[in-house]
Parts: C-alpha cells; sequence; structure tokens
C-alpha cells in the first residue's frame, strides 16, 4: 500500500479548514478527522457555545456531500429522522419519503433532549448503514457520518444515551473552553459571526469513500494487535468495571489507530498510536460500579489504570 501524496494534501486542506473555524482546537480536531477517515461516528459533549456544531458544519463544507442536520427535541418522533412512507391516492401505493438520515454527514444536535425511542431510532443507521420503514430497508449513501452533539447529562431537560447506542459512536471528544489568547483572537479582525460559512469544500464524499478504504490496508503486527486486545480485557476485568469495553470497541480501536497511523503517513500502526486514542475510544463505552462512582472514580481514570498496567511490546534491534 502506498500512501498518495494527494490523498495526504486533502486531509491537510480539512485540517486547515477546521483549524480556522475553531481556533486553538488542533488536536480535537485531529481526533475529530482521524474518526470520520476510520469511518466512525462521534459524539461530541460539552457545555453550550463551545463551538460543536460550528465544527461539524466546517467539516461537512470541507467535505462536500450531502449534509443534513437534526435539531434534537423532546417532540421529534423516529420517522422524522428515518422518513415515513406516505400513502397517494393517485397511484393507489404507498411511496417511501426519506428522512435526514439520507445524507452522507449528518448531524445530531443536542441529541440527549430526543427521548430514548427517539435515540434508538440511529442505531440501525449506526451499525448496519441502512434503515428499515415499514418492512422495507432503505440503504445509506456511502460515506454516512453521525456527529452528534450533547451537553453534559447534569443539564437540565437531557436524557441519558442508552449503552447500545453509546458503544456505536467510535470516539467521545469535548472541545472545552479555549485558552485566553485564542479567545480574545475571536474578537479581533473581522471574524465571521458564523465561521462555517467561510468555509469552501477541499473534496468531495467520494475521495473520503477512497482514503477510508486505505485506512483499511494500513497493517497491524500481531505484537501490536495482542496489546491492543490487552487493553480491551484490562477494562472488562478491572475491578470497578461492571460493563467493559465490547469486542466492537476492540475493533473501532484498531480502526482509529489505523486511520492516526495513515494521518501521520505511516503504513503501520504503533503501541502509541493506540495510547493516544484509547481514552476516546473507550471511556464513555465503560459502565463503572455504583460506589467507584459515588467515590468520585471516572471511567477516564480506569482507561489510564489499565493504560498503565498492560505491556507495551518493544521491538527488539538485531
Amino acid at each position: 500500500m502506498d500512501i498518495r501524496t494527494d490523498d495526504m494534501q486533502l486531509c491537510s486542506s480539512i485540517l486547515a479548514n477546521l483549524n480556522s473555524c475553531i481556533l486553538g482546537k488542533k488536536e480535537e480536531i485531529e481526533r475529530l478527522l482521524v474518526a470520520v477517515l476510520a469511518g466512525g461516528h462521534v459524539l461530541l459533549e460539552d457545555v453550550p457555545g463551545t463551538g460543536k456544531t460550528q465544527l461539524v458544519k466546517a467539516l461537512a463544507k470541507s467535505i462536500g456531500g450531502q449534509f443534513r442536520r437534526i435539531q434534537c427535541n423532546p417532540d421529534l418522533l423516529p420517522t422524522d429522522i428515518t422518513g415515513v412512507s406516505i400513502y397517494h391516492p393517485k397511484q393507489e401505493t404507498f411511496m417511501f419519503r426519506p428522512g435526514p438520515v439520507m445524507t452522507n454527514i449528518l448531524l445530531a444536535d443536542e441529541i440527549n433532549r430526543a427521548t430514548t425511542k427517539t435515540q434508538s431510532a440511529l442505531l440501525e443507521a449506526m451499525e448496519e448503514g441502512h434503515v428499515t420503514v415499514d418492512g422495507d430497508t432503505y440503504e445509506l449513501p456511502q460515506p454516512f457520518v453521525l456527529l452528534a452533539t450533547q451537553n453534559p447529562i447534569e443539564f437540565e431537560g437531557t436524557y441519558t444515551l442508552p449503552e447500545a447506542q453509546l458503544d456505536r459512536f467510535m470516539m467521545k471528544l469535548s472541545l472545552g473552553y479555549p485558552s485566553e489568547e485564542d479567545e480574545q483572537g475571536m474578537i479581533a479582525g473581522n471574524r465571521a459571526i458564523q465561521p462555517s460559512s467561510m468555509i469552501q469544500s477541499v473534496l468531495q464524499a467520494s475521495d473520503v469513500a477512497h482514503i477510508q478504504q486505505q485506512v483499511l490496508q494500513v497493517h497491524v503486527d500481531d505484537a501490536v494487535g495482542k496489546y491492543l486486545v490487552g487493553l480491551i480485557r484490562g477494562t472488562r476485568e478491572h475491578p470497578q468495571v461492571v460493563l467493559g469495553a465490547s469486542p466492537r470497541a476492540t475493533i473501532a480501536l484498531a480502526r482509529a489507530a489505523k486511520a492516526a497511523a495513515y494521518l501521520n503517513g505511516r503504513k503501520y500502526v504503533t503501541p502509541d498510536d493506540i495510547k493516544a486514542l484509547a481514552p476516546y475510544v473507550l471511556s464513555h463505552r465503560l459502565l463503572l460500579r455504583t460506589e467507584a462512582r459515588m467515590n468520585g472514580l471516572k471511567a477516564e481514570n480506569v482507561v489510564d489504570q489499565v493504560l498503565q498496567s498492560t505491556k507495551v511490546p518493544v521491538r527488539l534491534e538485531r
């Protein structure tokens, strides 16, 4: 496998676009692109006003293709997402009217303000790439990426996402507040009120699909694969964990590590790729014991402990 210079330039152009839209969040933006190139879905959790929606809109405009947005609220119905079959009297038949899920990039804004029934309407699309309406199955456009934003669960009017849905998100990311210098930069000069409106497309959806296929060909050495599986099993065996990382998490971490290697111009995955991404791929999938949560232990702490206790493979020089 050869990594094409043109593909690397396209990735660099996307990063440049996003960094011009959201200041001071270079690492977070790179993780988001890693997830997209790995074919994964991303959950962005943060307080209101930190730029979650602007980041997703900037990514969608950079990639081109189809983009749809769902503003989640308690009144939203599953058919408002998947689509609905409508009876046409003249034709005497039911016709499918596609919902916003029929797109390349779907923004589910404030997803945890929708009811659990509506949230579940996305499960099939996230995992299998199609939706079923009235017994008929409809394939989604490819690539399909769900980018969902949510406010912290302690905020008023929010619903906790079920474990089955959290497990379908490759990564859970947070932007956080900007630094003082970056915040001053936001009010300086002629910066647009909606920075994403100034973004220009730098590639097409077909280019993303091509790069995603290239990412799958990045090599994972047996020793590195064993290290990755050891991390996953470590979360399951931790004494303070009720529900550890699933086999789906194993695949997600491997694909994310491949995308990170690809983005850095490498044809192979290193343990450092896995260590850097593990907190963002695994933490939201873990369910801790009640007493552990009451004592202030967080899933991120568990992942950090597992990373420290799992032996890293070392290649011996001959």
